[in-house]
């Protein structure tokens, strides 16, 4: 059961990413500009960061195995819309569909592994999902460019369908209902508040890419969010049974793994954007190379995740946190400082390496030591709350990083006569990494705070 939601997050985690190594060639075949390519992926985080809130509803009113049954079978019939798209309106329908499987199925990951495993397990089961949570995006680009030069686009989205019948097919004599059916009533105005909230402010980053700020299309939708997300909190603090209890807020050590969480999941959804792009348009490879540069940092991230998993009880998310943070932040330094139109690809390729230990090292303590600090009746809110907000940071990531790619080839135009287009897209690949780096150093500084905590029992 474990391995059918695992298995089912790491397709629809890879499902985020894998289009970053074929945007090009999309660009190409439905002739659209690179900002609406990448909608592909906001769009995908978008309906994620709408859908997920909703997750503490689903599973109080639907089993367990009615959650994951709807779950693959959306995935499904959302890679053969990709599969088959005969343009770019069907191709981003199919994406919508497939975040609408990725957002059922990976907050109900979280609570049932929490809820079948027993806490001495935890950490090692929870090192698993660290592998599924870095991987999955991760590998994303690495396995698409593979996949691009060998064939196409579309088989990105064969290849995933013919996986998640598969993972039906298991589904359906393996899963249990695990999770108690309640059918709390439903409050239509944090629904809404919720829905057009976090719907708002996502788009307004992800539009922030094509328009300046200062146009309605920007403001309006980012203002309205925010004061929709104001009284959606203010309400779940009122009401007899919250559609998120935003209590588990209450706990230091769960707020702190959070934002560690929403920093680490920023600059991996980040860099799994730009270096793609750095090493296709930039240095000028082929899909199947750039996805070859990339893999030995996701092969050691993969490798790490089990390892610190496995040693967590030991040495505790104070050290890990402290480590990885300080890694991620020695690599970005070394982007910062090396990145251009004629760097050395090893050092691109090291300094990934580099970048993904650091990864393996923060993710899985910083959620596990926030998970921890709550009651067993607490994980689903947990979960909602924290895989919310870990989309809002990957879809921001992405629309930051894409928003500051922008602004760094306008910074280029406007200062140099003769634009050479390769130096130009290497500013701002540069300019995208400067808010990542930023974040990193924001992450290391918090994890001087991480405190280890004992799981909770009972």
């Amino acid at each position: 059961m474990a391995a059918v939601l695992m298995i089912g997050t790491f397709l629809g985690l890879f499902g985020e990413t894998a289009l970053n190594m074929a945007l090009t060639n999309i660009m190409e075949d439905f002739d659209v500009s690179a900002a609406s390519a990448a909608w592909l992926t906001t769009g995908y985080l978008l309906v994620l960061a709408v859908l997920v809130p909703l997750s503490s509803y689903l599973v109080r009113w639907f089993t367990t195995r009615q959650l994951i049954t709807a779950a693959i079978i959306l995935a499904i019939v959302g890679s053969l819309c990709g599969a088959l798209a005969p343009n770019f309106t069907v191709l981003l329908v199919g994406r919508f569909i497939q975040a609408l499987a990725t957002g059922i199925i990976l907050p109900l990951m979280f609570s049932v592994v929490m809820l079948i495993f027993p806490v001495e397990k935890r950490g090692a089961v929870m090192g698993i999902v660290g592998i599924i949570l870095t991987a999955g995006p991760a590998l994303g680009p690495s396995i698409a460019g593979v996949i691009v030069s060998a064939l196409s686009w579309h088989y990105i989205f064969w290849m995933m369908a013919v996986a998640y019948v598969i993972v039906l097919i298991i589904a359906l004599t393996k899963v249990d209902n695990v999770s108690e059916v309640t059918r709390p009533k439903i409050d239509a105005l944090s629904l809404i508040a919720s829905t057009f909230g976090f719907g708002g402010v996502v788009f307004a980053l992800a539009t922030l890419a094509e328009q300046k700020i200062s146009e309605p299309i920007v403001y309006a939708p980012l203002a309205i969010g925010l004061v929709l997300l104001l009284i959606f909190g203010v309400r779940q603090t009122k009401m007899a049974e919250p559609m998120i209890d935003l209590s588990v807020f209450k706990s230091p050590m769960f707020s702190l793994g959070v934002a560690l969480m929403v920093a680490t999941m920023f600059m991996i959804l980040s860099v799994a954007i730009l270096i793609p792009m750095y090493l296709k348009a930039v240095l000028g490879f082929a899909a199947l190379t750039a996805g070859l540069c990339m893999l030995p940092g996701n092969v050691l991230n993969i490798m790490m995740s089990p390892i610190v998993g496995v040693n967590f009880d030991k040495i505790g998310a104070k050290m890990f946190t402290r480590i990885g943070f300080s890694m991620i932040l020695v690599s970005m330094i070394v982007f910062l400082t090396t990145m251009s139109a004629t760097t050395a690809t090893w050092i691109i390729i090291v300094n990934l390496c580099v970048f993904f230990v650091g990864v393996s090292m923060t993710i899985m303590p910083a959620q596990t030591n926030a998970m921890n600090s709550l009651a067993p009746q607490k994980f689903a809110d947990g979960s909602a709350a924290l895989n919310t907000l870990t989309q809002i940071a990957g879809a921001s990531g992405t629309a930051i990083a894409m928003t500051m790619f922008t602004i760094g080839q306008q910074n280029y135009a406007a200062k140099f006569i003769n634009v050479v287009p390769a130096d130009m897209l290497a500013h701002g690949i540069h300019t995208a990494f400067i808010v990542v780096a930023v974040i990193a150093v924001v992450g290391l500084i918090g994890s001087f705070f991480v405190k280890n905590v004992e799981a909770v029992r009972g």
